[in-house]
């Protein structure tokens, strides 16, 4: 851990866990993750870890204020509904109560479960003047839960999705760490799909109030540190062989390209996707690196200048946003490329 001049430190993802406390489920979840890797690789079945939701960042010790993000876990639910579909295994790490893969469809205000529901009042058994109240699905709806429900009960009997929870950025990065290293038995079978909206600052514990701040003491100033940039030792480290796939969010379009390059270009992985925030449910751009060309003459040397990225949009148009979502196409893109570099790689 470095300290800049004004006193606000730097931390390494070493320094890090190093001196952040993890939490008290790491090691049951860790067991269940290798319980599950295991029994995929048996299967032949390729896993995907989809990361979903934000982050929220304490406070105080003895939490009672936080700081958090917008993030409801749309994308990442939708999505790993789409990898069970293509055939891959999924654990799926999500923020505590957000949205999840198959129930999400009934989880907001414009389509509450119950509404699905209606009460059936039948003769009861040899009592023709009584009747007892049945629960019923509304004509109307009961293709699309038919759908649903089948979907779900087909990964929970063949046991395709395993479910892992946290709410602090602490808790994300430890259990970023463990599942990692766990799925990295699985080499580039595996696929990492990093689309939680982790947060970017965070007050580590040695600085924060044991107890609920006071609000008579008058305006509150905290000074919080930067949490340590995790793709680089999860691409040297962590999982070596892993396909992996992080998300970049701008609100100034004209930030967003270079901002994908320089990830790629800082951390080494394979594919960034940029969305701009008021346009992240129709449109995306996927960033890729191009290998850099090899000198006949000296096979192992490279060529930095010909070192160029590869941007690939997918649009939905404004009448397929209505009956599409467009975290199919990007799954199916993530397929698609996943294959070719598994191949590539043997």
């Amino acid at each position: 851990m470095q300290t800049d001049p004004q006193g606000s430190a730097s931390f390494s993802a070493e320094s890090y866990f190093a001196t952040q406390p993890a939490p008290a489920s790491l090691d049951n979840d860790r067991q269940r993750v290798r319980a599950f890797v295991r029994r995929q690789s048996e299967q032949g079945n390729k896993v995907v870890l989809v990361t979903s939701g934000g982050t929220t960042v304490p406070l105080e010790r003895n939490m009672v204020r936080f700081l958090d993000n917008f993030s409801a876990g749309t994308r990442g639910a939708t999505s790993a509904e789409y990898f069970l579909k293509a055939g891959y295994a999924v654990i799926f790490m999500h923020r505590q109560f957000s949205l999840q893969p198959f129930s999400r469809h009934y989880s907001h205000s414009t389509n509450p479960f119950l509404d699905f529901l209606e009460i059936e009042h039948k003769p009861a058994p040899n009592e023709s003047l009584s009747t007892t109240p049945e629960i019923t699905v509304t004509p109307e709806k009961r293709e699309d839960l038919l759908s649903v429900l089948t979907a779900y009960k087909k990964v929970h009997r063949d046991g395709t999705m395993l479910t892992l929870s946290f709410v602090t950025v602490n808790d994300y990065l430890w259990l970023l760490r463990g599942v990692s290293e766990e799925l990295s038995e699985m080499g580039r079978d595996a696929m990492y799909y990093l689309a939680a909206a982790v947060s970017d600052f965070f007050l580590p514990r040695q600085k924060m109030s044991e107890h609920k701040i006071q609000s008579g003491k008058g305006s509150l100033h905290i000074e919080m540190d930067q949490v340590p940039k995790i793709l680089k030792p999860m691409v040297d480290e962590w999982t070596r062989e892993g396909f992996i796939v992080s998300f970049k969010l701008e609100t100034d379009p004209q930030l967003l390209l270079p901002k994908c390059r320089q990830a790629l270009e800082r951390y080494g992985h394979q594919v960034v996707i940029g969305n701009d925030l008021n346009r992240r449910k129709f449109e995306v751009v996927f960033v890729s690196r191009i290998a850099p060309k090899k000198d006949p003459a000296h096979p192992a040397a490279t060529n930095i200048d010909d070192d160029t990225f590869t941007e690939s949009w997918l649009r939905l148009s404004e009448k397929d946003t209505h009956t599409r979502e467009i975290e199919e196409d990007i799954v199916n893109e993530l397929v698609r490329r996943h294959r070719t570099w598994m191949n590539n790689g043997r």
